[in-house]
Formats: structure tokens, sequence, C-alpha cells
């Protein structure tokens, strides 16, 4: 598959996602990338909302946007940020739960929740499902109207599946769930992980080592780290999932669409042929990162 030329133009500036020696990265080493970030010029304005505020959610750091002026009760997008559950915050990702807000004119819940290696699997999915649970037992709190979607990119997206599934299994109704170029199997065993294993952006050694500080002692085929080994994905939330084309984690995404769509759920996959991974953060650099955005943004509107 040929690369977009904005692609190839990324990989040649930034040939990796970590761009730096596994063997070096040390805690201290994945702090100070953490406090730095060399794409914040290519996330996207920062545009000003009539509502933005710090609170907690059981304890989980979390940010709530809102686009709309009023206090009329609206429905609730849940947003975790991507970054190999390593790196990212809700300070990174500022530029992009603002945009959805805008564009899905729902309320947008940021998670902040818990990195490793600091914080090991399940750390981030309890985190997660917390969030999910809390805005569905205080919906005031949060100006719900009881409609609440969940959405991620990347290891964000994992956290989205993972969230869906145990909302279900807890017989709360989800309106819709969106995977963004999603890790859903640890396994790494797809073609797209031999077609794409270096010089696509994410590497395939460095998405294990992600996973390794992650989830260095859990079982690969536990569901709450594989979302593609659930064995039941019968009545989960209606979905949206979006790969790219040239990455590591694109058949996962699109094996975990057609299971999906096998089950009875309703699914819409959209691969953006060409893209590499990350593409969907930083429209700075991506026109296709627009025309995903947009797309997701519809998906969202009709299901709220």
């Amino acid at each position: 598959m040929p690369l977009h030329p904005q692609a190839r133009e990324y990989l040649a500036r930034y040939p990796s996602d970590l761009n730096a020696d596994l063997a070096a990265l040390d805690l201290a080493a994945i702090q100070e990338m953490r406090a730095q970030d060399e794409f914040a010029a290519y996330r996207g304005p920062l545009t000003k909302l009539p509502f933005v505020r710090d609170e907690e959610a059981e304890g989980v750091p979390i940010r709530i946007y809102r686009a709309d002026p009023g206090d009329a009760p609206l429905p609730v997008v849940v947003y975790f940020h991507g970054g190999g559950w390593v790196l990212g915050s809700v300070r990174r990702n500022d530029a992009a739960a603002r945009d959805l807000a805008i564009r899905t004119r729902a309320v947008v819940v940021s998670a902040d929740y818990r990195l490793a290696p600091e914080h090991p699997f399940p750390a981030a999915a309890d985190d997660a499902w917390t969030v999910v649970r809390d805005i569905f037992a205080r919906p005031a709190f949060y100006q719900s109207n009881g409609s609440v979607a969940v959405s991620g990119d990347s290891a964000g997206g994992n956290l989205a599946a993972v969230a869906a599934w145990q909302a279900r299994d807890a017989g709360l109704r989800l309106a819709h769930q969106v995977l963004v170029y999603p890790v859903l199997d640890v396994a790494m065993d797809t073609p797209s992980y031999a077609e794409f294993a270096k010089g696509f952006g994410l590497d395939a050694a460095e998405m294990a080592w992600f996973a390794r500080q992650y989830a260095p002692q859990a079982d690969p085929a536990d569901p709450r780290l594989s979302p593609l080994r659930l064995p039941d994905v019968s009545g989960l939330a209606p979905a949206t999932v979006v790969t790219a084309g040239c990455d590591v984690l694109r058949d996962e995404g699109e094996r975990y669409a057609a299971r999906l769509a096998e089950a009875g759920v309703p699914v819409d996959v959209r691969r953006f042929d060409g893209a590499v991974h990350s593409f969907y953060v930083l429209p700075g650099l991506f026109d296709q990162a627009i025309e995903a955005r947009e797309y997701v943004a519809e998906r969202l509107r009709e299901h709220l």
C-alpha cells in the first residue's frame, strides 16, 4: 500500500513514534519524554470554550469540556488518550478533546488515567471503567442527559473497548464506542505487524515495548488487555472503528469490527489508506486527520 504524501513527509522527519533507544528508556527517561511534546504545534488549536473544568471521578483526574454555553443536559463522550499506556495526558491531548466537544456538541470528559510502568495493568483499565461508571452514577454532575459514549485512540482505543464490554456486563447501556487505530490484541501476530514492522511510525518493537511496560505479568489473552480475545462480543454498543492503512495495528482493528458485525453489533469501519499511526491526533500534519475527526463526530452525533 503506497504511503500518503503527507505520511511520507512525516516519516522522513520522524521515523518512529518513540525515536529512542528502547533499551535505554528507564523510568527517568520515560518521565522526561512525558514532560516534552515535540508535536505540540501540530495537535490543533486550543480553542476557547465556555466551560472547561478539572475534576475527579472517584479519585481519577478528569477534565470536562463543554462547547455549548447553556446548562441543559447533553450527551457525554468519554475520551481516552493514546500513548501506549505509558505516555500522554489530558494536558497533551487538550486540543483533541476541545475539538471533539466542538464537533459533537456533547460534554467531553477526558480521563487522566494512571500510566505504566509505575502503575501496571490493570490500573489504566480500572481507571477508565471508574470514569465511565461515575458518569452513569452522577449524571447531574456531568450535565448528562443519560446518553454516554466512549472513545479513544491507540491505547486509549483499547481502554474504550474494554470499558464498553464492562459497561455491557454491568447493565449500563452505552450509546456508542469509537475506536481509533485501537490496540486490541497484544499477541501482535497479524499480517499488518509483519508488513509494517519497521519504518511506518509505530514499529512492532516499540509496540512490544509499550505492552511490556503496561502488562509485564499479564495473560495476553485477558480481555481487559486484548479485547479481541473477548469470548462474546454480542450486545456491545454500536461501534465506529478507524484504522490507518500503514499501521501495525490495522488488522486487529478491522478483525474486531468484523467480529462485532458477525455478532450483530452495528459497526462502521473506515480505513484511511496511506495513513500511519498517530495521524488522527496531528491535524497540523495530516489532512486525513480532519476528515477522520469529522467522520467520527458525525457517527457520534448520529448515535448520541
